[in-house]
C-alpha cells in the first residue's frame, strides 16, 4: 500500500513525540538542558545527507545518556544522535543545509533546525535557551512540547468530547441495525453513521496523540480511550463494506476511507457530500433512496463466525434480507458452513433482528 507524504510525515511525528515522552531519557536529557539555559540542536538520525551538512565538530560513538547529552550541548553547535541504535555520533557541529529552503523561523538555531529537518528528513529537536521551550522539526511540521499538565488538561476535554460523540453514534448505530432488519435504510441513514463514526474517530486520533505525548504520564488516558473506542476502525469499514460499490473506481475500502478523511469539519456536517464521496445519491430528495446492506456488519455480529466464512454466505445470498430469511437448509449449502454452524448463525440473526427492533421501539 503506497502511503501519503502526509501520512509519512504523521507517523514519524507520533514516533518522535513518543521518543521524547515524559518518562523517556532523551526526555530527561532535554529537560536538564532546559534547566541549564544552554539550549540545543539535536538531529535524531545519521546518513550521507546529514554528514554533507556537518562542517566542524568532532566525531564520536558512544552510548547516548541524558547527561552525555546535556554535557555536549552546553558547547556550541549541534549534536548528531542514532536514535536507533542509542548512540550519540557527532557534537558541536556547524549544519550548513541548502539556503535556498523556505523558513518560517527567524531565530538562528530554529531556523537551522527547519531546514535541517527539510534537507534530510530526519526529524531535528530545538532547544531555546531565551524562550525555555522545545521544538520538534518533522518535515514540514514545527510542535512545541507543553507541560504534561497543560497536555492532561486538554485530553480530559477531548475525552468528554469523545463520551458524547461516542453515545451519540451508538444511538445512530442502533437505529441502523433496526432499519436494516426492517428493510427501511434510505441513503440518509447510512450517511448519518458513516459522519458519525467519522467525527469519533478523529477525536480518537486527538487522544490517542495525546496519550503518545503523555509517555508514562497518559496510562489512565490510555485506558479511558481503548474502553470507549472498542473496535472503531473494523466498523467504519463494515458500514463501506455493507453500501459502497467498491466495483467502481477509486471506491474501494482505503480510496473512501481516505476521501472521508480529506474533508474538513464544515464538509463533514453536509450528508449530500458524503453521499456522494460514498458513490450514493447524495443532496435534496436522493437522500430519501432507498439502500440494502449486504449484511457484513450486522453478521459481524455473530459469535465465532470467521471473517471467510462471513464473506461465503454475504457472497452467496448477496444481502442481509435474504440471510434473514435463509434456513438452516439454505445456510449449510455454503462451503464450510456445517449444521452446527448454520444453527448458530441462524440463532445469531434471530436475536440480532429481535434485539434491534426492541432496541428502536421498547
Amino acid at each position: 500500500m503506497a502511503f501519503s507524504a502526509d501520512s509519512l510525515n504523521d507517523q514519524l511525528l507520533r514516533d518522535t513525540l513518543a521518543a521524547v515522552a515524559p518518562g523517556t531519557e532523551l526526555r530527561d536529557g532535554l529537560e536538564r538542558i532546559l534547566r541549564g539555559r544552554t539550549g540545543a540542536l539535536i538531529v535524531l538520525g545519521i546518513d550521507e545527507t546529514v554528514e554533507k551538512i556537518s562542517t566542524g565538530g568532532f566525531a564520536l560513538d558512544v552510548d547516548f545518556s541524558a547527561t552525555r547529552l546535556r554535557e555536549l550541548c552546553k558547547m556550541d553547535g549541534g549534536v548528531v544522535m542514532d536514535p536507533t541504535n542509542r548512540r550519540i555520533r557527532r557534537a558541536a557541529v556547524q549544519f550548513l543545509p541548502d539556503p535556498t529552503i523556505e523558513t518560517s523561523e527567524s531565530g538562528t538555531r530554529h531556523r537551522t533546525a527547519e531546514r535541517v529537518a527539510k534537507h534530510t528528513g530526519f526529524p531535528v529537536i530545538s532547544v531555546s535557551q531565551s524562550m525555555h521551550i522545545i521544538a520538534l522539526y518533522v518535515g514540514n511540521r514545527r510542535h512545541v512540547l507543553e507541560d504534561p499538565d497543560t497536555i492532561i488538561g486538554r485530553a480530559n476535554q477531548a475525552i468528554a468530547t469523545l463520551e458524547r460523540y461516542k453515545a451519540r453514534l451508538d444511538e445512530v448505530s442502533g437505529t441502523l441495525s433496526a432499519l436494516e432488519i426492517e428493510d427501511l435504510v434510505t441513503v440518509r441513514d447510512v450517511c448519518i453513521v458513516v459522519q458519525r463514526l467519522e467525527m469519533v474517530g478523529r477525536i480518537s486520533d486527538e487522544v490517542a496523540n495525546y496519550v503518545v505525548e503523555l509517555g508514562v504520564e497518559g496510562r489512565l488516558l490510555a485506558l479511558q480511550h481503548d474502553e470507549l473506542i472498542g473496535a472503531i476502525s473494523s466498523d467504519r469499514e463494515l458500514v463501506l463494506r455493507d453500501y459502497v460499490d467498491t466495483s467502481k473506481k477509486n471506491h474501494s475500502v482505503p480510496e473512501v476511507l481516505a476521501a472521508l478523511a480529506a474533508l474538513d469539519s464544515t464538509q463533514l456536517l453536509d450528508l449530500g457530500l458524503i453521499g456522494r464521496v460514498l458513490g450514493l445519491p447524495g443532496g435534496g430528495e436522493a437522500l430519501d433512496a432507498a439502500v440494502a446492506p449486504h449484511g457484513y456488519r450486522l453478521m459481524a455480529r455473530i459469535p465465532r463466525l470467521p471473517p471467510t466464512i462471513l464473506d461465503r454466505l454475504v457472497q452467496r445470498f448477496g444481502g442481509l434480507q435474504k440471510l434473514l430469511s435463509a434456513t438452516i437448509e439454505d445456510l449449510m449449502a455454503v462451503d464450510g458452513v456445517g449444521e452446527q454452524r448454520a444453527r448458530a448463525v441462524r440463532e445469531g440473526l434471530s436475536r440480532l433482528a429481535e434485539s434491534s427492533i426492541l432496541e428502536r421501539y421498547v
